[in-house]
């Protein structure tokens, strides 16, 4: 049977997971994808202690993440677009100073 420290282990190895995409990668959009598996990682330790408590909380917390979340891909793809436009690069090291 599938308790919840199982549920939290994998929500615990989705969000290493992320963070190493996150610290080792040299792409925007790898970093961007990489926040979006760390977000989900939540989501799911959101869903399984609310699946835990007997309670749909977590269901309702996770709706608004992924509201967000999805406001924030557009947002950061508007964003990293216009900066492959303007740079014609999409890492990160150039970008370090904010003036155009």
């Amino acid at each position: 049977m599938i308790t919840l420290n199982h549920y939290l282990f994998l929500s615990a190895l989705l969000f290493s997971i992320g963070t190493a995409g996150v610290f080792l990668r040299r792409n925007l959009i790898t970093l961007l994808l990489s926040v979006e598996i760390m977000l989900n990682a939540v989501n799911l330790s959101f869903v399984a202690m609310g699946r835990f408590n007997g309670s749909v909380e977590g269901q309702i917390i996770t709706f608004f993440v992924m509201t967000v979340a999805a406001a924030e891909a557009a947002v950061g793809l508007a964003i990293i677009i216009a900066l492959f436009r303007h740079r014609e690069t999409l890492s990160p090291d150039a970008f370090t100073s904010l003036k155009w």
